[in-house]
């Protein structure tokens, strides 16, 4: 996996994230963690899904594996904050990011397997970016909860960049900047709700 192994968020994602999401965060924090909490059963549920989708690639599914059980702790670390602080988890519709990202991904063989992969490095290099501009905005344990999260984030990010190289060496490259500009409309265009993949929120009234 030596392709993406130590590579920059900054080197597949076409925008950054707009401050105004940042200010909004940081200002909505219960939000936040109601919706990111989803997004960490969502990451393991999607590598999960990979796993079952492609059993014949074993060294994808021992890593998905691994990713799936990091994403589940994550999950019980962000349960346990919404915990001292008081949140209580709420059941949401899908977001408009996920949804609309996934409309931009092939459903036939074998263009299917490189979207999904080159879609999973999208989400995660978007969350470590996030995660990272959060984790000193935030108060202590969230701060370096955040900060360990975005560590982790970044490297689910190289692996599913990395197979997806492996999926494809001729045709990721192409492929990942077309995903990456839907990736960046989806992030910097406004939102009606904030969510932890979502463009600027309206500002609150």
């Amino acid at each position: 996996m030596a392709l993406g192994r130590g590579a920059r968020v900054s080197t597949i994602l076409q925008a950054a994230t707009p401050p105004a999401w940042v200010e909004a965060a940081v200002t909505r924090v219960p939000q936040l963690l109601v919706d990111h909490a989803n997004c960490e059963k969502k990451a393991a549920s999607s590598a999960l899904a990979l796993m079952f989708a492609y059993p014949e690639d074993l060294p994808l599914s021992l890593a998905l594996a691994r990713v799936a059980r990091e994403e589940l702790r994550h999950f019980e670390q962000v349960q346990r904050a919404m915990r001292e602080l008081g949140v209580t988890a709420v059941r949401q519709r899908p977001g408009r990011y996920a949804q609309e990202l996934r409309r931009a991904m092939r459903s036939a063989p074998p263009a299917r397997k490189l979207d999904q992969l080159l879609a999973g490095a999208l989400i995660e290099a978007r969350s470590a970016e996030r995660f990272a501009l959060l984790a000193p905005r935030l108060p202590g344990p969230l701060a370096v909860l955040y900060g360990q999260l975005a560590s982790a984030e970044a490297r689910h990010f190289e692996l599913y960049l990395g197979f997806a190289a492996e999926c494809a060496p001729l045709a990721w490259r192409a492929r990942l900047a077309q995903l990456a500009a839907r990736e960046a409309e989806l992030i910097t265009g406004p939102d009606a709700e904030l969510r932890f993949h979502s463009g600027p929120p309206p500002a609150p009234h």
